[in-house]
């Protein structure tokens, strides 16, 4: 048997911390003597070593309780989970990075070659659409993209422009946008309906849509910039090119706030 500081000397866990693993239900020690003086296995360090692991991949002890007693296939499948969570952090990291250093060099005044935006007054026209609109979650939007397509297929109906989502919520929500995917058809019929002429502010993104949100923060500093005018509809994503044979380094997005002079 070995002592609570035998056990932390062995691991470099603190005693304080195996109280904490012990309060929580994770590690107990596998006696307590009458003055309270906390004992272990020295198997218990198997275990010891197994919460550490998992805490330094990231997952809570909450989780770890969760995980420590089940088979290899299912520790395997929230690995791997977490390992697609760990990669998309990265990302976004990289990302935020990529940004603070060109804010700096900026801010620094070194000329530095950074995506621009030019953000342009066009007349969108009047276009022809068939189009479906629901509330939905922010994963959720290929699906409602694949539901277009199927169901204007079924309907005859023949593809003569852009794949477009307009946004109509009041406030944004990653869980519950309401929104609507709209395809350019050249053909009359139901659940077709004409999107009116309008006046946009717009922009054109190149590249992943992970890092579409540059192009709003642009629109957004220009109409910070242009107070004459005011927003006066949903904002709408327009897909110039097609995200399934378009790697997504060269895909080309379209986004547009309709605009009204005030």
């Amino acid at each position: 048997m070995l002592t609570i500081g035998e056990f932390s000397r062995l691991s470099r866990v603190t005693p304080r911390m195996l109280r904490h693993y012990d309060a929580l239900g994770l590690l107990p020690p596998d006696a307590v003597g009458e003055n309270n003086y906390r004992y272990y296995r020295q198997e218990q360090l198997s275990r010891l070593v197994k919460i550490q692991c998992l805490n330094g991949y990231g997952f809570s002890l909450h989780e770890i309780k969760a995980l420590l007693d089940v088979n290899d296939s299912q520790l395997l499948s929230q690995l791997r989970q977490r390992r697609l969570i760990l990669a998309q952090e990265l990302e976004d990291k990289r990302e935020q990075l990529s940004r603070l250093e060109a804010d700096i060099l900026r801010m620094e005044g070194v000329p530095i070659m950074e995506k621009s935006y030019h953000v342009v007054l066009v007349e969108d026209p009047e276009q022809k659409v068939f189009s479906i609109r629901k509330t939905i979650g922010v994963t959720q939007y290929h699906a409602l993209f694949q539901e277009l397509r199927r169901k204007a297929a079924a309907r005859g109906l023949t593809q003569a422009g852009p794949i477009q989502m307009l946004y109509y919520d009041p406030e944004f929500s990653r869980e519950h946008a309401d929104v609507e995917a709209q395809m350019v058809v050249a053909q009359d019929g139901p659940d077709v309906g004409i999107k009116p002429r309008q006046t946009c502010a717009a922009v054109e993104h190149h590249g992943s849509y992970e890092t579409l949100h540059l192009a709003y923060e642009a629109l957004c500093g220009w109409l910070a910039e242009h107070t004459e005018y005011r927003p006066c509809g949903p904002a709408m994503d327009r897909y110039l090119n097609d995200p399934h044979e378009t790697p997504p380094d060269a895909l080309r997005t379209g986004v547009l706030f309709p605009v009204e002079r005030v």
